[in-house]
């Protein structure tokens, strides 16, 4: 059901989005030109994660997009992987389509997968992005799963630069479950934060930038009760390295 409304709004957005046109100046002749379309990748992490308890994670977070200003789709990807288990903590992937609603900010409208520990969800995903008052980046999203659960998550982050090379970046990640699925260890109520401070440097414009940090994570209510039971921490702080990379 969820797939099928938003593979209904990906087309009616594709089909009401309108073509962009230019004029050549100082010409009689009017010329048409297409809409111009661009693509991109960017990575805003890509590190190794190291916890007060020896625990060594991978983790990664990027962005593929393809289209023009009015209309754009995006593969967001998202995982941590431990290395002591050779597992998954948790891998997600989301397709979405992107227009303005104002401008400063854009609407989301697609699909979201994930492979946490336990069985699969796909989710429908709405939402908006942009930048709020005072230069903060702002993402916002809700998520409906296909069985019927309700998951709502915002991110923050703030950039300071210290001198046209040298950055640091300030991210926070909330998540509320508004509904619980305890298959898959999620609460109802505030589920966890995740906060971070990156020292980064620009080496080569912005295109590869490696970072030093530190990530704390903490887990709330019925959502840490779940995973003390399941033998896990509701508390973590990680020295963390690695790049912020742009294609």
């Amino acid at each position: 059901m969820i797939r099928h409304m938003v593979a209904t709004s990906w087309l009616a957005l594709l089909m009401a989005a309108p073509l962009a046109t230019a004029q050549a100046a100082g010409s009689e002749q009017e010329d048409t030109q297409s809409a111009r379309y661009f693509w991109g990748a960017q990575f805003e992490e890509v590190e190794y994660r190291y916890s007060d308890e020896d625990d060594t994670l991978f983790t990664w977070d990027g962005d593929l997009f393809y289209g023009r200003d009015e209309l754009k789709l995006r593969w967001l990807t998202k995982g941590e992987y431990e290395q002591e288990h050779d597992a998954y903590e948790q891998l997600e992937n989301q397709l979405l389509v992107q227009t303005p609603v104002s401008d400063f900010f854009d609407a989301k409208l697609g699909v979201r997968f994930d492979t946490p520990e336990g069985p699969d969800r796909t989710y429908g995903v709405l939402g908006v992005s942009g930048l709020a008052p005072l230069w903060f980046e702002v993402d916002a999203s809700l998520y409906l799963s296909d069985d019927g659960d309700a998951l709502a998550e915002l991110d923050a982050e703030y950039e300071l630069l210290f001198t046209n090379y040298l950055t640091l970046i300030a991210s926070l990640e909330v998540v509320y479950g508004i509904d619980e699925d305890e298959e898959i260890g999620v609460g109802r109520g505030l589920n966890s934060t995740e906060a971070g401070l990156r020292l980064s440097y620009d080496l080569w414009d912005r295109s590869f930038s490696p970072y030093l940090g530190v990530v704390h994570e903490n887990q709330y209510g019925d959502t840490a009760d779940f995973t003390r039971a399941s033998g896990g921490d509701r508390e973590q702080w990680f020295s963390v390295i690695g790049a912020k990379l742009m294609f």
